[in-house]
């Protein structure tokens, strides 16, 4: 499953190499299988979780006596308690075994991601594990961690520990003690084998440029690690550089001058008991005037080498105040430059405040007059808006007009033809009376009473000719 931000076993490593034992009487090399349940294990209250707790990373600086001080108040509540060392440097892990689930939750929520003391920067770092197993790397044969085939006897107070007994402490050396017989012993080796119970700090001595780990010189002026001119010559470079004449090497402590390309020395540090012997002395054949003249020799070259150390950084020291000298002259032109372009820049920016409060003013005018201009042009567009529509509505009024005054001008034409017509019937009608009268008697008596019939001419067909032979007609009956 995917780890959860309170999940306590998410640092787990599947496997460790370790080894275990007294190097000089025997030790054990060995993978270590650390199991836990499928799921991550979460710290809710209704999980089950394992009684057995690994502390990763204990510095190296801890010793058996400060873990026991740290986990003093959980004494009585823990079964067993095991180191176990990986091929890391100057670290080591603790698999501790408490009598119940509630046991084990109470120490991981006390002292996780708590710091070791106040001095160490690293934290503690706790996983539960399930089950643990321990393989020989050599035989692949499986040996007991937790559980031991034979009860052990502590032997600071020589007694036999038995399954009841709580707060055993098994070391580095694969002894197992009381925590409180442990606590009181006061040396910090093994009671039995007097082998360190915690891994000792080892040093990590590498080439500054490189990083290479043998054949390494220290300088003794600078205290410059470099590697030897056989792998790649740091430490003669850093000769060449800094004309510091002595180095020492990290292995047997032999002191060597590059300027007389020879070791200045003849007494060395013992590798077996650690005391100091002469170098490459024969017998009794050394003697103290030659001890002394070498001591003096010694000496006048330790002199010299300070004296010449104290000229070059004598030279250094001039060369830098010349340097920072001209420095400092260089930085005042450049503050002065600066501080003159400051000034032009003020002016420059009083001007700039007068152009644009002059500009702001214009502009402040020109938004009037915009606005000005704007209101005007909304009153003539409403004006001619206005107008437009009285446009509409005149042209409306003038076709309605035209439109009247059509039939207007049709029927008068219609009433002038039929006056015409009348007019014409009128003095047709006086033209034929005045006839009448001037005719004889016997002619208007035949003519009262005779008909005349009168074909309709050409142009009377078209227009009035019925009408007015309706009206000759109508004339004549009136006559009779």
């Amino acid at each position: 499953g995917c780890a959860t931000p309170d999940s306590p076993s998410k640092q787990l490593p599947d496997q460790i190499s370790f080894f275990s034992g007294n190097p000089s009487v025997e030790i054990v090399h060995g993978i270590m299988h650390l199991y836990k349940t499928n799921k991550m294990t979460s710290l809710t209250e209704d999980v089950r979780r394992s009684a057995m707790v690994c502390i990763l990373t204990v510095p190296a600086t801890m010793t058996s006596h400060d873990l026991m001080k740290l986990l003093a108040p959980f004494n009585d509540v823990m079964e067993h308690m095991k180191i176990i060392r990986d091929p890391t440097p100057n670290q080591y892990m603790v698999l501790i075994k408490f009598c119940t689930q509630a046991d084990a939750d109470s120490f991981y929520t006390a002292c996780n991601g708590r710091q070791f003391n106040s001095i160490e920067d690293a934290v503690c770092q706790m996983v539960y594990v399930e089950r643990a197993e321990v393989i020989r790397s050599d035989e692949g044969a499986s040996l007991p961690v937790m559980e031991l085939t034979e009860l052990p006897k502590c032997t600071v107070c020589l007694e036999r520990m038995d399954e009841s007994v709580n707060g055993i402490l098994t070391t580095l050396c694969n002894h197992s003690f009381h925590s409180q017989c442990l606590q009181r012993w006061e040396d910090a080796s093994c009671p039995v084998c007097r082998y360190c119970q915690t891994p000792e700090p080892v040093e990590e001595n590498k080439c500054f440029e490189c990083g290479v780990q043998e054949n390494l010189w220290i300088c003794l002026i600078c205290g410059h690690i470099g590697c030897g001119r056989y792998v790649s010559r740091h430490a003669y470079k850093h000769f060449e550089e800094t004309q510091h004449t002595y180095a020492m090497q990290l292995t047997n402590h032999r002191v060597w001058d590059y300027a007389g390309d020879n070791y200045v020395h003849r007494l060395v540090a013992s590798k077996n008991d650690g005391k100091m012997v002469q170098y490459e002395c024969e017998g009794d054949t050394c003697h103290a005037e030659k001890i002394d003249g070498l001591q003096l020799e010694y000496s006048y070259l330790l002199t010299s080498q300070l004296e010449s150390q104290r000229i070059y950084w004598e030279n250094k020291i001039v060369h830098l105040e010349k340097e920072t000298a001209e420095e400092i002259n260089n930085m005042k032109a450049k503050f002065k430059e600066t501080l003159e372009r400051c000034d032009n820049l003020e002016r420059r920016f009083g001007e700039l405040s007068k152009d644009k409060q002059g500009i702001e003013k214009k502009c402040t005018q020109l938004n009037t007059r915009v606005l000005k201009l704007t209101q005007e042009l909304k009153e003539e567009q409403e004006m001619n808006r206005c107008l437009r529509a009285n446009q509409v509505q005149l042209q409306a009024k003038l076709a309605e007009e035209e439109r009247k005054a059509k039939e207007t001008g049709e029927c008068k034409d219609g009433a002038i033809a039929e006056l015409k017509e009348q007019l014409r019937d009128v003095m047709f009608y006086l033209e034929t009376q005045q006839q009448i009268e001037h005719l004889p008697p016997e002619a208007r008596s035949e003519i009262q009473e005779g008909q005349i019939n009168i074909g309709a001419s050409p142009a009377d067909s078209a227009g009035a000719g019925p009408s007015s032979a309706r009206g000759r007609r109508g004339r004549g009956r009136k006559r009779k």
